[in-house]
């Protein structure tokens, strides 16, 4: 087991430095570079440009850029936000916390919710319960998130008064204190529903199909001709092997909550790594966004290292090497 996950951590290095490459070059064709943010209006002639794009390094080679860039990387420096004129790692660092609570709530909705209505509608197809269940799964797969979250900001927000509609924290509370964490929970509350509601749909359907289908193998039919008990032969055979395709997700869960954060952090305003890339994409923050998509693209290496560890785990049959 150590020793796959080693070899798994090294082949991540190559693709994180093709998609780097790829990233890097991407970042330097957007429009505006380093200097934008760092000219100083009342002296704009030529010279001074010249001057500070050769401060700067912008006027070297690609591959030195690249160089330069990368091996400050290498040591978390991943440049300096030329719009908020501080460290991209202090920038994103500002937000990312805001994003990890946003996507793991919505992780614990959407898994709590699937299994919920998904083991309900495969232990019991083509009842009332179960093509209730579908015509909601329908219903939220054809809706975008956006168009989603806009609703539940008229519904919850506007006419129940529930959640507030934008921020992350109320303004005035105090950090630290209880207050400042609840504050934090409300805030949070309609966009995680939100999200983890969008991504339940598809789980659910996994659940249920496979529910119905384990529950007619052969292995099922023989535990049923030995006596043994529809709870045992449910929990032990079907409901487990059932899980396993959800868990394979699992890997891609990661990016697409934080990829499906981008939107959701949007509509909201709440300051998330989303919103950021955003507004860091709009405004020409080249460093953020190349960091950003750095972040996510390891996030998704990561993700599918859990699901597969995860997955031998669920699976005795399956052993790692």
């Amino acid at each position: 087991m150590l020793l796959y996950i080693l070899k798994r951590v090294l082949i991540m290095i190559p693709i994180m430095l093709m998609i780097s490459i790829v990233v890097f070059g991407l970042a330097l064709m957007m429009p505006g570079d380093a200097l934008s943010g760092q000219i100083d209006p009342a002296n704009q002639n030529a010279d001074y440009i010249e001057g500070m794009r050769e401060e700067l390094g912008l006027n070297d080679p690609i591959l030195v850029q690249y160089g330069r860039w990368l091996s400050g990387v290498v040591q978390g420096d991943f440049g300096r936000s030329h719009v908020h004129r501080m460290d991209v790692t202090d920038v994103i660092g500002q937000r990312l916390p805001n994003t990890l609570l946003l996507a793991g709530l919505s992780l614990i909705i959407t898994y709590i919710l699937s299994f919920l209505m998904g083991s309900y509608a495969g232990r019991h197809p083509h009842t009332i319960g179960d093509y209730g269940i579908q015509g909601i799964n329908y219903v939220m797969l054809a809706i975008p998130s956006f168009v989603a979250a806009m609703f539940a900001i008229f519904i919850f927000s506007f006419q129940l008064g529930w959640f507030p509609t934008t921020g992350s924290v109320g303004a005035g509370v105090e950090e630290g204190t209880m207050s400042y964490y609840l504050s934090r929970l409300h805030h949070v509350a309609l966009p995680a529903l939100v999200l983890g509601g969008v991504t339940t749909a598809s789980y659910t359907q996994f659940l249920r199909n496979d529910i119905i289908d384990n529950a007619q193998k052969d292995y099922v039919l023989t535990a049923r001709a030995k006596g043994i008990s529809e709870q045992n032969i449910y929990y032990k055979h079907i409901l487990r092997n059932s899980l396993i395709p959800i868990v394979t997700l699992f890997g891609f869960d990661i990016a697409s909550i934080i990829g499906g954060a981008v939107i959701i952090e949007t509509v909201f305003s709440f300051r998330g790594i989303g919103e950021l890339l955003i507004t860091s994409i709009e405004r020409r923050d080249s460093s953020v966004v190349v960091a950003i998509t750095l972040m996510l693209s390891l996030a998704t290496l990561v993700g599918n290292l859990l699901a597969d560890l995860l997955y031998s785990i669920i699976d005795p049959r399956i052993r790692l090497k």
